[in-house]
């Protein structure tokens, strides 16, 4: 009896207390972990040494708005305190899992056969945990029960609910909620990263640890960035590789300069139009790769955006992803299309593609008040990249007018030029070498030291 009164008690104790909620916030947060756990994926290759999860986190209850994430945890030899790292693939409108996950910094890659995965040795996750988010909702797995969101969305709401998506995740994972956090992604998100980061900045403004976003910084690849500059840097690019005629260069800088990429005027697309019959079978996002079908090549569509913002890199290996993802047991084991939508899994959203509601023309001024903030920043570029040149990209770090600390300088891989690099005060900016627009899928090798490096903030190696 005196037993049971002392254990009342120490109950008693614990509800008058924060422990109290502490371990029932613990006790769920471990029943979510194992419901999200996937035990094995089909065709996943054996003895893999990492935990990776997976499944839906709710944006808007209202809307039915809910978000797919797949985490990938690091393996044992990158520490138990590793950072975490959100990656997002742009387009808008495609699949992190699509892309990031599948055929480039993710730990399992897709067999030709599109039944099985193959282990990729220069994962990401060898130095941090990697979450993956299919953002936003009607990408891949993500999705909403509102049919109207899928017409309506934009950048705006797009960092708001991965911002929510973030917040909502954390507290489902608690284990990460005070590690370093880092976001990275390329192409069209060379918007969504920023506009992200800024939010999670404006939002932790008055508020420490553990009831924060532990942000630290973001890494941005061959990045959407300044219209104008974008634009400039990537004509001259065609014209500078020979990829168009001076003519067609000329009209380009008439008519196409100061354009938004949401509205380009007929002039500008007639322009458009003649450099992708001047550039013929190329696949621009890897100009000296061969593209996988005749079908590469870009067209212009009237009722679009500027074509070179839409699809990712396709030598074909996000076709397998795509046979891979639509097989009832992989949606399964990852707990998705729980209710069916979006059906079948695709790569991209062509509905939301063609009608995203708002993007800035620039992303400038973010840049501006993240690196007074203090955030690590890095930006990279592969140098076969048509799509979002680096060119463009450079274009638009020197608009920032930022001090150089370390001038241009080639870095190194394995005792080759491994791509250049330049350290700006609050900036770092590299290229590598032989990449596309995918710069992990090209050169695999260089993008984990990329990463090895910004984690650490230390310069790429110059011997």
């Amino acid at each position: 009896m005196a037993s049971s009164l002392s254990l009342l008690a120490f109950l008693l104790l614990l509800s008058s207390s924060s422990s109290f909620f502490f371990l029932l916030s613990h006790c769920t947060s471990s029943e979510a972990l194992n419901k999200d756990k996937v035990t094995a994926l089909p065709g996943q290759p054996p003895n893999v040494s990492f935990s990776h999860y997976s499944g839906y986190v709710t944006v808007d209850p209202t809307a039915g708005r809910a978000l797919f994430y797949w985490l990938v945890e690091s393996v044992p030899a990158a520490g138990e305190s590793s950072p975490l790292v959100l990656w997002l693939n742009g387009g808008p409108g495609c699949s992190s899992i699509a892309y990031g996950a599948s055929e480039e910094i993710g730990p399992f890659h897709v067999h030709r056969s599109g039944r099985s995965l193959f282990l990729n040795p220069y994962s990401w996750n060898h130095v941090a945990n990697l979450l993956f988010l299919e953002s936003p909702a009607g990408v891949g797995f993500s999705y909403s029960n509102t049919s109207a969101d899928l017409l309506n969305t934009g950048d705006q709401r797009t960092a708001m609910d991965a911002y929510v998506f973030l917040v909502n995740w954390f507290e489902r994972f608690p284990q990460y909620k005070q590690r370093d956090f880092y976001i990275a992604g390329e192409s069209y998100a060379g918007h969504y990263v920023p506009q992200l980061s800024q939010l999670i900045h404006q939002r932790n403004k008055g508020i420490q640890l553990p009831n924060n976003i532990n942000l630290k910084g973001f890494l941005v690849g061959n990045a959407v960035t300044d219209d104008l500059r974008d634009f400039i840097g990537t004509f001259e690019y065609w014209w500078s590789h020979g990829l168009i005629s001076d003519t067609t260069y000329g009209k380009l800088k008439t008519f196409c300069y100061l354009q938004s990429s949401m509205n380009p005027s007929d002039d500008c697309l007639d322009a458009l139009e003649l450099a992708s019959s001047e550039q013929g079978n190329i696949d621009p996002y890897s100009i000296y790769t061969p593209p996988c079908t005749n079908s590469s090549s870009f067209k212009i569509n009237r009722n679009r955006h500027y074509p070179w913002l839409h699809k990712a890199y396709d030598p074909c290996s996000d076709r397998h992803a795509k046979v891979y993802y639509n097989l009832p047991q992989v949606q399964k084991a990852l707990h998705a299309n729980v209710t069916g939508i979006p059906y079948p899994w695709d790569t991209c959203s062509d509905t939301l593609y063609d009608n995203w509601k708002d993007s800035p023309m620039s992303m400038l001024s973010i840049y501006q008040e993240l690196i007074a903030a203090g955030l690590r920043i890095w930006m990279f570029s592969g140098d076969t990249d048509a799509v979002v040149p680096l060119t463009a990209t450079r274009y638009s770090i020197d608009a920032l007018k930022l001090h150089t600390v370390k001038n241009w300088y080639p870095w190194y891989d394995k005792g080759k030029v491994g791509g250049w690099s330049q350290v700006y005060k609050g900036l770092t900016y590299v290229t590598v070498a032989g990449a596309g627009h995918e710069v992990p899928l090209h050169k695999p090798r260089r993008a984990l030291t990329l990463i090895s490096h910004f984690l650490q903030d230390k310069p790429m190696p110059s011997s």
